[in-house]
């Protein structure tokens, strides 16, 4: 195996043998072992990636970080408390590897170093990797600890954060640095990648953060510049390093995700398609793979090819079946896209049966799926909506002593069922469709926008005609009036669209538990007057849902989506500024 001017050949890697393996291992070997594991991983052979790396994780920094990184990746997907220790002890062993090569200073200079970071004259090529592994092990050693549940693990996530951003911004400072020379050496690309990875996964997250917190961020010592962020992905997903990777995937979340939930909905497909494809190609029937091909499907609204991607992807491999519990949840949105309810109810049942990520969450969705359904066909199914709806509490999850905000809103909404007289949600699997942008997505399907929108209509007849309306009748007509002004506003017929979000807006007074549908409502309302052209009423409106409301459900996440919107229409307000100094 040989590197060509940074990039790698093509590796054999079945063949690392006990040989092999000697007590001082140069850096270019050491990449070349890792991008072997690398190889492994993306062909799903998971535990081979492992078995790879394990032998030299003592004393090679690669391969230590390669191997806690698969491991806080499974613990991520498993949320099992032993898997967690396990990947926190791999991250501390890794980090203890890492620290073996960086350069040793004083005590002075050491405390010096915590707050500014490794002087920048002077280190040797391994120490600068050194710099750079310890970066990126401290930050997903942070991720991880951010998971715990106490503030303490969360301000120590805080710091461990701050700390590998300050390092990441000392390598970068090191890169510019450098004589031109020693960039032409093979390794540096791996340098220069990993120094992309980190700057930009730093600035274009935060860049996502409201106003008022990145502003804190930014006084904290983080910069939030999402040009930055992007441009620094950009050019390390194009880099051909070992990161490169990393990078990719770093931009398809954000595009695929991030963008669709804490953003307006818009994610940016042909990018994500042209950073994906190199990889489908070289790795067709890696899982990873498949399960982006099937999302980029899902946001484009071929929801039936999209269902047999994520199929292909749950047959191609059984090691890691959290992989699995990812495709039923996109499998479970793809058929309630169509209304598929009973198709829907399967992988929601089995999310409740095999996955730990969100129990709240996945028994809601269950019992809202079902709550869609003719009560003959529920019993025929062996459930209990009411009894599902009761549970929903008591499995709430709390992070920092705090609980998860779609948990709450889930928790909050099956509080009707608690009494001994349940009272019965409307269309609540279309509301929870709401809660994760999904009316964005199925707006590419005018036909199925069309038959969610009967479905509400039908919701509205019996809402209009109930002779004995409960203490939440108008809250439940609300629900139904947004969800229409959704589905008219993406088929188009805005002054329809208005006419249900006026009415949600002017009936502020009279609804009496289902607070949140007031602000959100008003940035539904903003987004429909940018699309009349009517860009300053739009901002107007919006800036009038984040100021002027406070302490509803899911209040942070409408916050995001204000933010992201505003950037879109240029508001000054969304903006930082211009003593910013990105970095």
């Amino acid at each position: 195996m040989e590197m060509n001017n940074g990039a790698f050949m093509e590796v054999d890697v079945d063949h690392l043998s006990e040989d092999e393996i000697r007590l001082d291992l140069d850096l270019e070997t050491a990449l070349e072992e890792c991008n072997a594991a690398l190889h492994l991983f993306l062909n799903n052979r998971f535990a081979d990636a492992l078995s790879s790396l394990e032998p030299r994780k003592s004393r090679s920094m690669y391969h230590a970080m390669g191997y806690s990184s698969i491991l806080l990746m499974q613990a991520a997907m498993t949320f099992d408390p032993k898997d967690m220790d396990v990947a926190m002890a791999s991250l501390k062993e890794a980090l203890h590897t890492c620290q073996r090569f960086r350069r040793k200073t004083g005590i002075m200079e050491s405390l010096a170093n915590i707050w500014h970071g490794q002087p920048v004259d002077n280190l040797t090529e391994r120490e600068m990797h050194a710099e750079l592994c310890y970066a990126e092990v401290l930050m997903q050693k942070a991720a991880l600890m951010f998971l715990d549940e106490s503030i303490i693990g969360f301000i120590k996530g805080g710091m461990g954060m701050r700390n590998s951003y300050l390092i990441y911004k000392n390598c970068q400072a090191m890169e510019n640095a450098i004589e031109d020379a020693k960039k032409e050496k093979s390794t540096h690309i791996h340098y220069r990648g990993g120094v992309n990875m980190g700057i930009g996964s730093f600035n274009l997250i935060l860049s996502m953060l409201p106003s008022r917190v990145l502003r804190l961020m930014e006084f904290l010592g983080f910069s939030g510049n999402r040009e930055l962020g992007l441009s620094q992905l950009r050019e390390g997903a194009a880099s051909n390093s070992l990161r490169s990777i990393l990078s990719t995937l770093t931009l398809l979340m954000f595009h695929l995700y991030m963008s669709v939930i804490l953003g307006t909905g818009e994610g940016n497909l042909p990018e994500a398609e042209a950073l994906l494809k190199p990889y489908a190609d070289k790795f067709p029937n890696g899982a990873l793979m498949l399960f982006y091909t099937a999302r980029i499907a899902v946001l484009k609204g071929n929801f039936t090819f999209a269902q047999e991607k994520f199929l292909a992807c749950i047959a191609t491999q059984e090691e890691w079946r959290q992989i699995h519990h990812l495709c039923y949840w996109e499998l479970m949105w793809a058929c309630s896209f169509e209304q598929n309810w009973i198709k829907a109810y399967r992988y929601a049942d089995l999310l409740c049966k095999e996955n730990k990520w969100s129990q709240a969450t996945y028994v809601f969705q269950k019992a809202a799926i079902l709550s869609m359904l003719p009560e003959e066909d529920v019993t025929k199914l062996g459930e209990d909506v009411v009894a599902l709806f009761r549970q929903v509490d008591d499995l709430r999850l709390r992070i920092a002593g705090k609980s998860i905000p779609t948990e709450k809103f889930a928790a909050k909404k099956a509080q009707r069922y608690s009494s001994p007289k349940p009272l019965k949600l409307v269309v609540p699997a279309l509301e929870m469709m709401y809660v994760w942008n999904g009316f964005a997505v199925v707006g590419k399907r005018p036909e199925l926008t069309e038959s969610i929108l009967s479905t509400l209509e039908t919701a509205e007849e019996q809402l209009r005609n109930d002779s004995a309306p409960s203490e939440y009748h108008m809250d439940d007509l609300c629900v139904v009036q947004m969800l229409k002004g959704l589905c008219l506003t993406q088929l188009g017929r805005l002054v329809r669209a208005e006419i249900c979000f006026s009415f949600v807006i002017s009936s502020e007074k009279d609804i009496k538990h289902d607070t949140y549908l007031v602000p959100f409502t008003m940035y539904e309302l903003g987004l429909l007057h940018k699309l009349k052209g009517d860009i300053n009423t739009a901002i107007t409106v919006i800036e009038n849902a984040k100021t002027n409301y406070r302490d509803y459900s899911m209040e942070s996440r409408l916050h995001f989506r204000i933010h992201a919107a505003l950037n879109t229409m240029g508001s000054f307000e969304a903006k930082l500024p211009p003593s910013r100094t990105p970095a």
